[in-house]
């Protein structure tokens, strides 16, 4: 008689990079998922209770950016958005960000959210300012955007051992990836069958996120594995649809 699979079990797979002192380490049981975004189509958003009619997301805190030339990206952009495609373009005029007590620098409050967020009331709909202006100017978002924002709900990791050797997974988001604050949220995407709705996997329709994030040639390589992998073997679905089942 089989034994009940882990709640939490995902597979994962690791290779090394040739090029560098690299190893790097893949959550394939999300990224062959059919994960997709549900911003405005049922996102209950991450308060501490359910706020879809909010139209919020993950706006609700800001944007924590992850150096000094995350900031100056998303500073510039800004500096190029349009009435026409920033509700709160106005408020502006005193900076985009903040910087928190323990130096960490995000973006600026504006109606408790985000002062990139787009509210219902915008004529454009709610939604990232960033992400629309990419859309309407037919660009790219990913070199809009702050990091952690085109990168969610994707997570990149790394750690470097005494040698120099650096380990990079790449995983799905959790709440565990916002601190503490993550066991407040009432509601999380990933943890939501509602967000496994997908048509493709998510190795497949975040293809530009994850090439910017490890490399046109390492994407192909993982690529080349999952084809193989898909031949021989049942992937595992994701522990959010195997508790829907």
């Amino acid at each position: 008689m089989g034994s009940k699979l882990p709640d939490d079990l995902h597979e994962w797979i690791s290779f090394d990079d040739t090029n560098e002192a690299r190893t790097w380490v893949f959550d394939i049981t999300f990224l062959t998922s059919n994960w997709s975004c549900i911003f405005g189509q049922g996102c209950q958003g991450v308060l501490t209770g359910p706020a879809e009619d909010l139209v919020q997301g993950c706006c609700s805190y800001g944007a924590h950016f992850i150096d000094d030339a995350d900031v100056a990206k998303v500073e510039g952009w800004a500096a190029t958005l349009s009435d026409e495609e920033w509700q709160f373009k106005a408020k502006a005029k005193r900076g985009i960000t903040k910087t928190d007590r323990d130096g960490s620098v995000t973006t600026r409050l504006v109606d408790d959210a985000c002062i990139f967020l787009n509210r219902p009331d915008f004529h454009a709909g709610a939604g990232c300012a960033l992400h629309y202006a990419a859309m309407r100017r037919g660009t790219s978002y990913v070199a809009m955007k702050p990091d952690v924002c085109w990168q969610l709900p994707l997570r990149r990791e790394e750690s470097v051992n005494e040698h120099g050797h650096v380990t990079t997974t790449i995983k799905q988001w959790d709440r565990s990836g916002w601190g503490e604050g993550g066991d407040a949220f009432h509601w999380w995407c990933t943890e939501d069958p509602a967000a496994f709705s997908g048509t493709s996997s998510v190795f497949a329709t975040m293809e530009e996120e994850l090439t910017e994030m490890v490399g046109r040639k390492i994407y192909e390589r993982l690529g080349l594995y999952l084809q193989e992998r898909s031949l021989r073997r049942t992937p595992i679905p994701h522990p959010t649809v195997r508790r829907r089942r």
